[in-house]
C-alpha cells in the first residue's frame, strides 16, 4: 500500500492487535484472575534455585508457579502497560510437551522482549507493518530457553526504533513506570524491567546503548551487560539488521541479584554456542566469581561524563562509595585516556550506530505512524543535506557556542563504506587505549564505579530533549565491556531537590550545554520522589563472572552501611508486589 494510504493500514493493525492482546488477558482461565495470595508470594520471593530445587523434587507444581507469575503479568499489565504477547495459554502446553523440567531452570517463567521469536506470535517491535506475521518456530534463542527448562510467558514493551530511553509505539502505547507512572520504565527494554519490578522474575533483553540497564535503573531492578559473544542473540528481530559498528548484546534481567546470577550461570551452563554459531564457547569460571566477592577490592571512581550526574544520582553514587570504603575497599577517582575519553566515546559511539543515516529504524514506518521523538531529533539531523548540516554546525559552535552539540551535529550522518571504514579503526584504537590504559599503574581496577544515568526515570516524551543523555552506558558499549546494575535507593523529594535553577547548576559544573539541559530540565525531585537511583559497576570484556561478584560485594557494603548522620541504614526496597 502507497502512502499516505498506509496510515490506514496502520490504524487497522493497531486496533487489531490492541483488541487481541484485551481477548487473550480477558479469556485466561479463572485462577490467573485472583487476588496473589500468601502461598503465591512465598513463591515470588523463594530464589529461583531452591524453586528450582523444589519443582525437581515434584513439591512444588509447575504449573503453579506459571500461575503465579500469570497472576503478576495480569496485574502489571492493569498499572504498566508492559506486555506485547501474552503467552500463557500456549505456555501451559508447552509444560506438558515441550520444557525441560530437568533442566536448570525447571519450570521458572521467563519474560522476554518483544524482539525474541516466539512461535505461533508476532514480533513487530512496534511496527504496524510486522503485525500479523507471527513466526512458524521458535528461534534458537527460545529453543535454549525450554531446553534449560524455563518458560515464556510473555513478549514485553519497546520502542519502535529500539533507540530511545522511553518504552513507547503507536502499535502498544506508552509503557509506564511502576514506581511513578507518568514516567518512563526505561528503554528500549522497558517492558521488560516494568514486569520485572512488579514481580516478575527473570527476563530478557537487547542493549546497544544502554537498553537492559538504563531500565534496570529506572525501574529499580538488576541486570548485565554482558559482552558481544557471550549471551546469545540469534532467533531475534532489530529495527537496524546488519549494524555492527555496536553491536547489540542480548543480556539478562532479573528482580534479584541472586536470581541475575543463577539465571547467568544456568544459561552458559546450557553451552549456548551449540544453539547460536555467534556464541564464544567459555564456559561459566565459577573460581572468578567467587574471587570477585571474597577480596579488598580496588575500584576507579567515575563521577561524570558528558552529562554530570543530578543529586539523586550524586547522592546514589556518594552513598556506595562510602558503604564500599567502610567495607575496607579502595574507591579513586579515575582520570580516563585523555585521547579517548567520554565525549569522544559518545561522538564516535554515535556515529557508528547512525552509520546509514537513519534509514533502517525508519524504514518500516507507516505514514503518520508515531515514532519516537528522540529518533526523530536524530532523523532530522541526519537528513540535513551536507551544506545545511555544516551552517547549522557553525550556528551552534559560534553563535550558541555550544561546542559539545556541535562535536555531534558536525559529522552525524549517513556514511558510505570508504567513510565508514576509518570510523571502525578507530573504534579499534579506543578500545586499544582503555586496554592500555586499564593495565597501567596508578589504575589496575577491579572495576569502575559510575552512574546509569545522568538522571533517574524521565517523564514521558522526555526523549525530545534528553536523547543524546546516553554516555555513561553508551561508553561501555563501544569498548565492549561487561557492566552491570543495582539499585541503590529512591529519590529524595526534600534532599534530592536542586539548590538552584538547574541552568544556574550547569554553567558552575561546567557542562552548560544542550546535551546536559536536555536531560536537566526534566529534573524534579519533589515530581520524582520514589523513583529508584541505582550505579554501574563496570568491568572488562568477557568479565560477567567477575562483574556479578562485584556487584554482591557492592550489594553486601550497602546492606551494611549506616549514614552517619541520619543513622539511617539498608539499601533499596522492591516495589511490593499485589
Amino acid at each position: 500500500m502507497f502512502p499516505p494510504f498506509d496510515y490506514f493500514a496502520y490504524r487497522r493493525a493497531r486496533d487489531q492487535k490492541q483488541k487481541e492482546r484485551a481477548a487473550r488477558f480477558a479469556s485466561l482461565p479463572h485462577p490467573y484472575h485472583l487476588k496473589t495470595t500468601q502461598a503465591d508470594k512465598a513463591i515470588l520471593e523463594q530464589p529461583i534455585e531452591d524453586l528450582v530445587r523444589d519443582i525437581q523434587a515434584s513439591t512444588t507444581s509447575p504449573l503453579s508457579v506459571l500461575r503465579t507469575y500469570g497472576k503478576v503479568a495480569v496485574s502489571a499489565q492493569k498499572r504498566t502497560n508492559c506486555i506485547t504477547e501474552l503467552l500463557l495459554p500456549e505456555a501451559e502446553s508447552w509444560l506438558e510437551s515441550e520444557v525441560n523440567l530437568k533442566g536448570p531452570l525447571a519450570g521458572i517463567p521467563v519474560s522476554v522482549k518483544d524482539s525474541l521469536q516466539v512461535k505461533g506470535f508476532d514480533t513487530t517491535l512496534g511496527y504496524s507493518a510486522l503485525a500479523g506475521k507471527p513466526f512458524q518456530e521458535d528461534g534458537p534463542l527460545i529453543r535454549l530457553l525450554k531446553d534449560a527448562g524455563a518458560v515464556p510467558y510473555a513478549k514485553t514493551a519497546l520502542p519502535i526504533t529500539l533507540l530511545s530511553f522511553e518504552s513507547a509505539n503507536g502499535l502498544w502505547g506508552h509503557c509506564r513506570n511502576p514506581h511513578v507512572p507518568a514516567y518512563s520504565p526505561g528503554g528500549s527494554t522497558g517492558g521488560e524491567a516494568a514486569l520485572l519490578a512488579q514481580g516478575g522474575r527473570i527476563g530478557i533483553g537487547s542493549d546497544v546503548a544502554g537498553s537492559v540497564r538504563v531500565p534496570a535503573a529506572w525501574s529499580g531492578i538488576y541486570s548485565l551487560r554482558c559482552s558481544t559473544g557471550r549471551w546469545p542473540k540469534a532467533g531475534v528481530s532489530t529495527s537496524m539488521a546488519g549494524q555492527e559498528g555496536i553491536p547489540s548484546v542480548f543480556s539478562p534481567m532479573a528482580r534479584t541479584l541472586n536470581d541475575l546470577t543463577y539465571f547467568t550461570r544456568a544459561l552458559i551452563g546450557m553451552k549456548p554456542w551449540k544453539y547460536d554459531y555467534s556464541v564464544h564457547p567459555i564456559a561459566w569460571r565459577d573460581e572468578l566469581e567467587a574471587d570477585a566477592q571474597s577480596k579488598p577490592l580496588r575500584i576507579g571512581l567515575m563521577t561524570t561524563d558528558v552529562v554530570p550526574p543530578t543529586p539523586a544520582i550524586e547522592h546514589a553514587l556518594t552513598a556506595t562509595v562510602a558503604a564500599l570504603t567502610e567495607a575496607g575497599h579502595t574507591v579513586t577517582e579515575i582520570t580516563p585516556p585523555a585521547d579517548a575519553d567520554p565525549f569522544t566515546g559518545l561522538n564516535l559511539a554515535s556515529q557508528l550506530l547512525n552509520s546509514d543515516g537513519c534509514h533502517h529504524f525508519n524504514a518500516k514506518l507507516r505514514s503518520f505512524e508515531p515514532s519516537d521523538p528522540g529518533a526523530n531529533q536524530l532523523t532530522r539531523y541526519a537528513h540535513l543535506p551536507r551544506p545545511l548540516r555544516y551552517l547549522y554546525y557553525l550556528y551552534v559552535r559560534y553563535i550558541r557556542r555550544d561546542k559539545v552539540l556541535a562535536a555531534l551535529i558536525r559529522d552525524f550522518g549517513p556514511k558510505s563504506s570508504a567513510q565508514l571504514w576509518p570510523l571502525v579503526a578507530q573504534r579499534e584504537a579506543f578500545r586499544a587505549t582503555w586496554h592500555k590504559w586499564w593495565d597501567a599503574e596508578p589504575q589496575q581496577y577491579d572495576f569502575i564505579l559510575c552512574p546509569v544515568n545522568a538522571t533517574p526515570a524521565l517523564p514521558h516524551n522526555a526523549m525530545y530533549d534528553a536523547v543524546s543523555s546516553c554516555g555513561y552506558t553508551f561508553l561501555w558499549n563501544l569498548l565492549d565491556y561487561s557492566a552491570g546494575v543495582l539499585p541503590v535507593g529512591h529519590v529524595d523529594a526534600i534532599r534530592d531537590a536542586l539548590s538552584a535553577p538547574y541552568q544556574t547548576t550547569l554553567k558552575r559544573l561546567g557542562s552548560d550545554h544542550a546535551v546536559a539541559r536536555g536531560a536537566w530540565k526534566h529534573y524534579d525531585s519533589a515530581k520524582m520522589a520514589g523513583l529508584p537511583t541505582a550505579v554501574q559497576v563496570v568491568g572488562r570484556r568477557w568479565q560477567e563472572e567477575q562483574v556479578l561478584g562485584y556487584m554482591a560485594a557492592v550489594e553486601r557494603a550497602l546492606d551494611q552501611y549506616r549514614d552517619p548522620q541520619t543513622g539511617a541504614g539498608g539499601r533499596y526496597t522492591l516495589l511490593e508486589i499485589d
